[in-house]
């Protein structure tokens, strides 16, 4: 069915149903950043692929928005369509502004109650009131024009080996109602997918490169419920929690809810609102918390994960300079396949970023059949790609250059490199949060008269999402201080719409460092061992601090990695990562 189509199918239903306008979120009924392909209504309606924006559709309009990271991907998938594209963060209003603007007194919107979290929808909805215009959450609409949608997934759930995981499900579910207890409440109920696989120390593969399964998950001081069906598991009988089926959940929770509780309404969506109370505490999922934290067995295994990674992309390096990759998809198989031969590899964590000068400058572009473009001549290569390991994970970008690079190309090359450098040898005091941080790896670039607008680090999960919550490191105030243990990315970049783009990818871990009569101080230890592209450093522009840092960063690689790369592999490791020197 084309674009056309699906929205004149869709008009018709928003007529029977009273409704002005459908608000759709592309998200699924626990509020992932990816999801599976039975939730991708987003990308069902406008043909938009991205794993981030907004659609608003009425009788005459049709209108999608997207962030940076998506203006140049977006426009190319809705060309051609009635679709029209909204950048956010612009002079373009917002989703809410442009409804206020547009929609009359007495108009009613509607949004599927099991697709919008309970805290989206209480603002939207006050913001719309003051306009005496009514937000509805409506049972499903769009399964009645979408024939062949897909089920939800059912994956076979496996249980990880306690010396990848360190800590038993036993022992977390301990932890959280020492939590619970603290808060003074008596059951916490969980949506957040990432969440839930922690807890439980069990993984699946519902949505493409994250290890998770959909479920529910009630907790209280004397009982835990999974809600996912028990046909997933080999066997079911030794786990710590009752197991009931996923559609059971809203059937249980009338019974199993007594006395105050526990939710976050940023992740539990509106269909659950009403098993709620005013006398409940609302917060962030205590277990975001005790995720983020990596225990002693997590951590080992994030180091292992980089070692055998940077063994591979080395192998891949290597074998690059001596093949003749053709274009982009063939770049980033070639690195899977030296992935591939890791011990405890199981899979990418997330769709490689493979894109060739011009395509640089898409943040998440992805190349497919029709796009895949062929390196032919000079250019930068954006290399963005992880591995899933069984014990960790991992995320890198590398900047690769071929052929010769402009002047333009190495100073940007630079100015980015000096940055990532910048962040990653910092000491902070403990509080610090990632905003207070984040300037370190865009000073240089603005001191130049550039930026760029995605966030300079995420956290990452161990053997989970590669991107995992709360801590983050962007300009944006998130009130979460850095913790030792926490695995978060390093990735500042340049894009230059039509001619480059240049990313550089580290992830870092927060130790502690030092303590003195000011309080305690942290800093970063480096997980990623990857050289970096020599090449497109202008030394030049690099301080004695900073060649010293990128000297010592590559020793460590080199005397890491020469005892695991190939043989035929040593020559490129020691010239990659040999001293800089000033011409």
């Amino acid at each position: 069915m084309s674009i056309g189509k699906k929205l004149e199918a869709l008009r018709k239903k928003l007529s029977e149903n009273n409704l002005k306008a459908y608000y759709i979120t592309g998200s699924d009924a626990h509020q992932s950043e990816y999801v599976a392909p039975h939730w991708r209504t987003r990308e069902f309606i406008s043909g938009f692929t991205g794993s981030a924006g907004t659609v608003v559709v009425t009788q005459d309009k049709a209108l999608l928005w997207v962030d940076s990271r998506y203006f140049i991907q977006a426009a190319s998938e809705i060309k051609n369509t009635e679709f029209e594209m909204m950048k956010m963060e612009s002079e373009d209003p917002s989703a809410i502004e442009w409804m206020l603007s547009n929609l009359e007194k007495g108009d009613r919107v509607g949004v599927e109650e099991s697709e919008i979290s309970i805290s989206s929808f209480d603002k939207i909805s006050k913001v719309l009131k003051g306009k005496e215009i009514s937000f509805v959450p409506t049972k499903d609409i769009l399964s009645s024009i979408w024939n062949d949608r897909p089920n939800i997934p059912q994956t076979r759930i496996t249980e990880m080996r306690k010396e990848y995981c360190g800590i038993s499900s036993s022992e977390k579910l301990d932890l959280l109602r020492r939590e619970l207890k603290r808060k003074g409440v008596s059951w916490f109920f969980l949506s957040s997918l990432d969440d839930i696989a922690w807890l439980t120390n069990l993984r699946a593969d519902d949505i493409p490169y994250n290890p998770v399964f959909y479920a529910f998950m009630f907790i209280s001081l004397d009982k835990a419920v999974l809600f996912t069906s028990k046909s997933r598991f080999e066997r079911f009988d030794s786990y710590p929690f009752e197991i009931e089926d996923y559609s059971n959940v809203y059937d249980s929770l009338s019974s199993l809810i007594h006395g105050k509780g526990y939710y976050d309404p940023s992740k539990v969506v509106m269909s659950f609102k009403s098993f709620f109370s005013d006398n409940d505490v609302k917060g962030r999922d205590i277990t975001t918390d005790l995720k983020a934290v990596k225990n002693d067995v997590e951590r080992e295994g994030m180091r292992r994960s980089h070692v055998e990674d940077g063994a591979a992309y080395v192998n891949f390096l290597a074998h690059l300079e001596r093949s003749k990759v053709t274009d982009e998809i063939s770049v980033s198989d070639a690195l899977a396949k030296e992935r591939k031969r890791r011990n405890g590899y199981l899979g990418p964590s997330f769709s490689p970023i493979s894109g060739f000068s011009e395509h640089g400058a898409m943040c998440h572009y992805s190349a497919n059949a029709e796009s895949n473009k062929k390196i032919v001549g000079d250019g930068l290569l954006v290399l963005d790609t992880g591995s899933q390991f069984e014990y960790g994970m991992t995320d890198v970008t590398r900047t690769l250059l071929f052929g010769k690079a402009t002047a333009e190309e190495k100073k940007d090359y630079t100015l980015v490199l000096k940055g990532h450098l910048a962040l990653c040898r910092q000491r902070f005091i403990k509080g610090t949060c990632g905003v207070h941080l984040d300037v370190l790896a865009k000073q240089f670039l603005w001191q130049n008269g550039e930026s760029y607008f995605h966030g300079t680090g995420h956290g990452v999960g161990c053997h989970l999402n590669v991107h995992e919550g709360p801590m983050k490191i962007s300009s944006h105030l998130i009130d979460v201080p850095l913790l030792p243990g926490m695995v978060i990315s390093d990735e500042p970049g340049v894009y230059k719409e039509g001619r480059h783009g240049i990313r550089i990818e580290n992830l870092i871990m927060v130790k502690e460092d030092i303590s003195t009569e000011f309080g305690d101080f942290y800093s970063f230890e480096v997980l990623t061992l990857v050289p970096y592209e020599k090449a497109l450093i202008d030394d030049t522009l690099l301080s004695d601090e900073e060649i010293k840092q990128i000297n010592d960063y590559h020793k460590r690689v080199y005397e890491s990695l020469r005892d695991r790369v190939d043989e035929s592999s040593l020559d490129y490791l020691k010239k990659a990562t040999s001293p800089i020197k000033r011409n």
